[in-house]
């Protein structure tokens, strides 16, 4: 596949951030899990993928702006480009030595995500998408999975976990969702759901309460591979609402009206 120079940045800085997780991830696995010690390891590993991805970035581009996980947004002189970077998304994953976590790195312009790279260092799988360019898993095309049903379907999605709110509405959606599918999956890295969806693993995906740098990657990995993508209100401002349901052009539509029923009487 042929790259724009702006997406040979990104990738670029994906493999490099890539390179210091797995290393680190390496050294995760041989200490004890615990609150103390490997949780302070794990924010430095997240702390130096991030300064790995900012440097190769802004060398490249310096008048664009730049908002990551871990810093403070830099506004770029630019003021129509910005980097989205999430260094290490699935955290509790890399801490417990579980390899489903990525880099992910999206760029926006004019408030539309134009590129997008997520790279999972543990598996050596790198997703690409460019606008108007398709997507790719190690530079080989992937597409949507193309089932119509949701009864054949395996639907990713995020779990609320401890300090998020909502867990009664979530359950309340998952109730909802495990009575019409095959299968329901949780990986614990909203980057690499929204990857599998691209790729046609996870047939739909959602979750809500999620970060801009979260998800942007993956839309535009998703849409570049002729998928569909909106919030679970239906609308189209996922970056600000935090939340998101994707799939095919049924399947979407269909996990949509699944998650948004009403709570039963009683």
């Amino acid at each position: 596949m042929a790259r724009s120079a702006l997406l040979n940045v990104m990738v670029q800085a994906a493999l490099k951030a890539g390179k210091s997780l797995a290393r680190d991830f390496g050294e995760v696995q041989n200490l004890q899990v615990s609150v103390k010690g490997p949780g302070d390891f794990v924010s430095q590993a997240d702390f130096r993928a991030e300064k790995i991805v900012k440097e190769e970035l802004l060398k490249a581009r310096p008048t664009y702006g730049f908002l990551g996980e871990e810093g403070e947004e830099i506004i770029g002189t630019d003021g129509s480009h910005r980097w989205l970077v999430d260094p290490l998304d699935g955290t509790t994953n890399f801490l417990h030595g579980i390899p489903q976590f990525a880099v992910s790195i999206a760029l926006e312009r004019s408030g539309e995500i134009v590129a997008g790279v997520i790279f999972n260092p543990a598996t050596d799988e790198l997703f690409t998408a460019e606008r108007g360019g398709g997507a790719f898993l190690n530079d080989r095309r992937i597409r949507v999975a193309a089932r119509k049903t949701l009864s054949d379907c395996v639907i990713g999605c995020g779990i609320p976990h401890l300090g998020k709110s909502n867990h009664g509405k979530f359950l309340l959606e998952l109730r909802h969702v495990m009575g019409e599918v095959s299968g329901v999956r949780r990986i614990g890295s909203a980057a690499l759901d929204l990857a599998y969806v691209a790729a046609g693993r996870f047939d739909g995906f959602w979750e809500t309460h999620l970060n801009a740098w979260d998800i942007a990657a993956g839309l535009i990995l998703i849409r570049e591979a002729g998928g569909f993508t909106s919030d679970t209100d239906g609308g189209t401002d996922m970056l600000s609402t935090g939340t998101v349901v994707a799939g095919n052009e049924y399947i979407q539509k269909a996990l949509l009206e699944v998650i948004g029923r009403p709570v039963p009487k009683a």
